[in-house]
């Protein structure tokens, strides 16, 4: 529909939607579904996931992601980037709702969070299409890395170990999640880069997009899952925080910083 008055005149009192409503006093619609009876015993994850896909995930599938949450981004450390949003809006005795969502806001960063699983997610996809077409794997990722001076998902700030990677294979195994194609590409790549001998290892990232692309999952809809995943760490920084005296997060003291600029000033009385 072409940008005009009748596209908001179409829109007007009309919400035409396959994701869900609900029937004041009667019912909800959820997709295809009724929440009250096909959800009935099912985990708040399954519900999660189908409002994503639109395709009910088998326990496996939900055990994965839910494995993927906890073992990956539920970190209750205020000295995080992300989770100190959460803890000073608790030290300024801010809400726990707001607290949270900046928290949240402020993880989609191109460097942690959100947007590493999202660009991972699709440097997986577009390389996998690209190596179906005919091209050499090397001819992909070498070009790509001289270009960008980086690949998605590899490389990681403070060290370069990634802790979360065993644990979240481990689980992955048992789960019969372990030996998908793209996760079988991303192991290939990291061939590649040992026998150029590049010293950027995987990170978690590239693991979650390749798990996540094994279980049928497209870049946005991975997205779209990594977007709640940190609040489980969020909210124990929150609490601490909210539990010590007001104001007292990480405070400074002048001799704290390093001050580079003149070395005299003088405050002029105008």
């Amino acid at each position: 529909m072409k940008p005009g008055p009748h596209r908001l005149r179409f829109f007007r009192n009309n919400w035409p939607s396959d994701k869900g409503a609900w029937f004041p006093g009667e019912k909800v619609q959820f997709r295809q579904k009724a929440l009250f009876e096909d959800f009935e015993d099912s985990s708040w994850m399954t519900l999660f996931l189908y409002g994503i896909k639109g395709e009910m995930p088998s326990p496996e599938n939900a055990a994965m992601v839910e494995a993927i949450w906890s073992l990956t981004t539920s970190y209750p450390d205020p000295r995080l980037w992300n989770n100190r949003v959460a803890s000073l809006a608790a030290s300024t005795r801010s809400t726990g709702s707001l607290g949270i969502a900046a928290a949240l806001a402020v993880t989609e960063a191109k460097v942690y969070g959100t947007r590493p699983v999202y660009l991972a997610s699709r440097f997986l996809r577009e390389t996998a299409r690209r190596e179906a077409a005919g091209e050499k794997l090397a001819d992909i990722i070498l070009p790509h890395l001289k270009k960008h001076r980086y690949l998605p998902g590899f490389g990681r700030p403070i060290t370069s170990r990634d802790e979360r990677i065993g644990p979240l294979m481990q689980r992955a195994e048992k789960l019969g999640a372990g030996e998908g194609e793209h996760l079988a590409l991303m192991h290939r790549i990291m061939a590649i880069l040992d026998g150029k001998r590049y010293r950027i290892k995987p990170n978690i990232a590239i693991y979650v997009a390749a798990l996540l692309a094994d279980l049928g999952y497209t870049p946005r809809q991975a997205y779209y899952i990594i977007v709640l995943a940190f609040a489980t760490g969020m909210m124990p920084c929150y609490i601490d925080a909210g539990e010590k005296p007001e104001g007292c997060l990480f405070p400074l003291q002048c001799t704290d910083i390093r001050y580079e600029g003149h070395h005299k000033r003088r405050l002029s009385c105008a």
